[in-house]
């Protein structure tokens, strides 16, 4: 009997590391054929071969690609970009600089997205006056509110504004709510299905259970927007959360920008919002038009970045590299978290060394202090180039903006790292506007006087043990 059992037990162990042996292998054919940046390939490769336990289980979370997966079929996509289509413009017609319109161009090839004029934009650089601003705005509702947030935070905030929707929806406003389910791991079911019970329509984004972790927990929907009645639309980094308004323990300042629009661009965010709700397996929203009431007349350029780890081109990141090529005098760059691609952190070095003026504000105090640490690893190379580097004092910087020389604004919800390029699904507003980009330069520079500017020998003065946690949190750079 023990012979037996014995013959069976080695059988079944042959059984499971051949099983084992197989997923290790199809899993490296899967690397090789994606083509991917061959040092990440080798990376992948080398983990899965001398780690295979570990190597395998990082790449079912963080090694696959979702590149070429549709969010929707195409005859849905026809149909929404169809319905939400209104005024073209003619870029012969636009006074913009030949390297602008490239950008229009290629924006446009990569993401669909539409130029548009005729928009109004408020800035906003703090979470009480954006807030009482969006507030307001539900509250004076009467057809629809579009509301997508990465956090929906269960505190006082988060509650305020779940009042508000379950108000509107009890008065026959229309209420959709799309929330990502990881940004808001910590927000109580219950939270959501108040507003459900009331009639609001609400629902995670990529819901992570356990048959799907492996497939969902990267992927993010990072984006922020809120479109009310067809015709207003709010963009920007804020999530819904109290630490916007009065910052937390550790940040007491939580410095961020968010935008209002109103215009045509408010029809790409409508696009842009149907896409995602369709994506969750719902049918497409019913008022998918802009509202014909809310014609704006002036000549404010826009066009709305949708990008995700689905594109089949890396779309954001070309889009930056064009941007940053194309510049002749200045670039200024304020994110949380400076964690470049190496195309990107080259880019920004060329345009250094050709003495364009590349100034970098990321913050002193930062929410996570392993993107603290992979950030901080970048800031040598950068000083080497020339670029001037910022360190924001009053707390947490949070913000997400470029501005390139007089007339090019991007900004929205997307971080200068891997997570948001390759990973996330992110909205960036671009703007092409000399007005809005001098309101924006002026913000950059009141931030610089509460801001510490870093030396060369003053940064390479840091103790050796920190640099050498800084170049070993570098090596997740992909991952965090």
């Amino acid at each position: 009997m023990s012979d037996f059992i014995s013959s069976w037990s080695w059988w079944i162990t042959l059984v499971i590391l051949a099983a084992y042996a197989t997923t290790i292998i199809a899993c490296i054919v899967v690397v090789l054929r994606e083509n991917r940046n061959p040092i990440r390939s080798l990376a992948w490769v080398t983990a899965l071969i001398f780690l295979p336990i570990v190597g395998l289980v990082f790449y079912l979370f963080f090694g696959r690609s979702l590149k070429n997966t549709r969010m929707i079929s195409r005859h849905k996509k026809r149909r929404l970009m169809r319905a939400t289509s209104t005024r073209t413009v003619n870029l012969r017609d636009v006074d913009i600089s030949p390297d602008r319109k490239q950008l229009i161009v290629l924006s446009h090839t990569l993401a669909k997205a539409k130029f548009t004029v005729n928009n109004n934009i408020e800035i906003f650089t703090d979470g009480v006056s954006k807030f009482e601003a969006l507030k307001k705005d539900l509250k004076a509702a009467s057809q629809s509110i579009l509301l997508q947030y990465y956090i929906f935070a269960d505190d006082n905030l988060g509650n305020e504004i779940a009042e508000i929707l379950i108000d509107k929806a009890r008065q026959g406003v229309k209420v959709l709510v799309i929330y990502d389910h990881v940004g808001s791991f910590s927000t109580r079911t219950r939270f959501f299905e108040k507003m459900r019970r009331a009639g609001v329509d609400v629902h995670p984004f990529f819901r992570v259970t356990f048959p799907q972790l492996a497939n969902r927990i990267n992927w993010r929907n990072h984006r922020k927007l809120v479109i009310i009645d067809r015709a207003i639309g709010y963009i920007g980094g804020m999530n819904i959360a109290d630490r916007y308004l009065h910052g937390t323990e550790d940040n007491p300042v939580w410095r961020d920008t968010h935008f209002r629009l109103e215009g045509d661009i408010v029809e790409s965010m409508l696009l842009s919002f149907a896409i995602d709700w369709s994506f969750m397996g719902q049918p497409i929203p019913a008022d998918t038009k802009p509202n014909p009431c809310s014609v704006v007349a002036n000549r404010t350029g826009m066009q709305l970045v949708a990008t995700g780890p689905v594109d089949s081109w890396d779309n954001l990141s070309l889009c930056f590299l064009k941007a940053i090529s194309s510049a002749k005098r200045s670039i200024y760059l304020q994110t949380p978290y400076f964690l470049p691609t190496d195309a990107l952190q080259h880019a920004l070095e060329a345009a250094a060394l050709a003495k364009v003026d590349v100034r970098i504000m990321i913050p002193e105090r930062c929410d996570s202090k392993l993107l603290r640490l992979a950030s901080f690893s970048y800031v040598s190379q950068c000083l080497k180039a020339g670029i001037k580097v910022y360190l924001y004092r009053p707390g947490m910087l949070h913000a997400k903006a470029m501005i390139i020389d007089e007339d090019l604004v991007a900004a929205g919800s997307t971080n200068f790292d891997f997570r948001s390029l390759e990973n996330n699904f992110e909205s960036t507003l671009f703007i092409y506007d000399r007005d809005v980009n001098r309101k924006m330069r002026d913000i950059f520079f009141e931030d610089i006087k509460q801001s510490t500017k870093l030396t060369f020998s003053m940064w390479h003065s840091r103790p050796a043990l920190q640099r050498l946690w800084e170049s070993i949190v570098r090596l997740l750079s992909p991952i965090l």
